[in-house]
């Protein structure tokens, strides 16, 4: 399967799958209008190793609800992720039994290397 989760509306998700030029094998999900269930999420802790390599601490929301100076578990990580699209890392990339999480650059470059 290859899939990617994205929010439509960051710019940076939108530069990343531009430069990408995926092709139409490829399932979109903008996770802002069609949001994670907690299968997909768990499909991806299984590839990533857990729930927090999948949590953005680069949220405003983060930073907005004090997580920062808690202690997180992965069972916090997950409830999070599925309350609020905006802690999912993204990009995500799912291709075949691989998982791409975030807009690093060695990251995309890796998707780059997968799809070539």
């Amino acid at each position: 399967m290859k899939k990617v989760y994205y929010l439509k509306t960051c710019s940076t998700c939108a530069r990343i799958l531009k430069e990408l030029n995926l092709s139409s094998e490829f399932i979109l999900q903008d996770i802002k209008t069609e949001p994670i269930t907690v299968s997909q999420l768990e499909d991806m802790k299984a590839l990533s190793g857990s729930y927090e390599a999948l949590f953005s601490k680069r949220s405003k929301l983060y930073k907005e609800m004090g997580l920062k100076d808690q202690k997180l578990e992965e069972r916090d990580f997950k409830q999070y992720i599925l309350e609020h699209y905006t802690f999912l890392s993204r990009p995500v990339f799912l291709i075949d039994n691989e998982i791409f999480i975030g807009n690093s650059k060695k990251n995309v470059e890796a998707v780059k290397a997968v799809l070539s």
